[in-house]
């Protein structure tokens, strides 16, 4: 099992032979830097987690590089950092018990260009020799661009698979652009009230991100508890941990539909309904 790029990392946490560890996942994580999976995709680790049939594997698409360090890690080199950021996806991998974890070890700035090609290669091998049924991605309407280019790298690759090949849901998840202002009827609901304990472990391994000033294992827990308490004002919460995402399944079953429509198709939703609101008691 060989990747392009030759920073790549391949880690399997129980130790199995790589191929049965690809193909026997159900739920694929793929995004843009350690730690992302473990906020975006964090309904597929813990509905995996302990499961005789259901097994969660990550990819991680860029090597981690510029990220900041204060503490500790002040003066690391951006090459010891992006060591200490791999070894800490390894260390989540770990504790998630994920079936297996890659780490493809792009620089951003080559995902972010068009159809770039090894990027897209990789990424379409794995999603054709996992074939998971549930796919987590980042968001279309993220506020980071390399996040925003790793979906449009992803949706490239599967868009190569023939349709029966391609996962039956496809889920566009929650980082640095959240989702709480999706109209309700837009919103995926992802219960993640299954081992809530997991949070802060999964999370806690990621020491070079918390020691430099980001307390994203806090503010993670709050966020799922705001969002299960603030889902509706007229019922009481049927959970208490919640995470948005929007349906991207859409864009993988039809391949001439455009990610840049169906991307602002949410914003002018919430756009009529904010102003049929105002207008309405004017």
């Amino acid at each position: 099992m060989q990747f392009r790029h030759p920073k790549h990392d391949l880690y399997i946490p129980d130790e199995t032979e790589p191929w049965t560890a690809l193909r026997r996942v159900t739920h694929l994580g793929i995004v843009s830097h350690q730690d992302d999976l473990e906020i975006a995709a964090y309904h597929g680790i813990t509905e995996c987690f302990h499961h005789k049939e259901q097994w969660f594997g990550g990819v991680v698409v860029t090597d981690g590089a510029g990220s900041p360090r204060k503490g500790p890690y002040e003066s690391y080199t951006d090459e010891e950092m992006q060591k200490v950021r791999l070894i800490e996806q390894r260390k989540a991998a770990y504790v998630g018990e994920y079936s297996i974890m890659v780490q493809l070890g792009y620089p951003s700035d080559e995902i972010k260009k068009p159809r770039h090609a090894p990027a897209v290669a990789d990424l379409k091998f794995i999603l054709e020799h996992a074939q998971p049924k549930i796919l987590y991605l980042h968001n279309p309407c993220d506020r980071h661009d390399t996040h925003v280019a790793t979906f449009l790298r992803c949706l490239e690759a599967i868009r190569e698979l023939p349709p029966e090949m391609r996962p039956e849901k496809v889920y566009g998840c929650e980082v640095w652009r959240k989702l709480d202002w999706l109209l309700a009827e837009d919103k995926e609901m992802l219960w993640v009230d299954k081992h809530p304990h997991m949070l802060r472990p999964l999370l806690g391994v990621f020491d070079s991100q918390i020691s430099g000033g980001k307390r994203y294992d806090l503010a993670e827990e709050g966020l799922r508890h705001a969002n299960a308490t603030y889902f509706d004002s007229h019922t009481t919460d049927k959970t208490s941990l919640l995470t948005f995402a929007m349906d991207l399944t859409p864009l993988t079953k039809d391949d001439k539909m455009c990610p840049v429509e169906y991307s602002t198709n949410y914003v002018k939703r919430l756009e009529t309904d904010v102003r049929d609101r105002v207008k309405k008691f004017m």
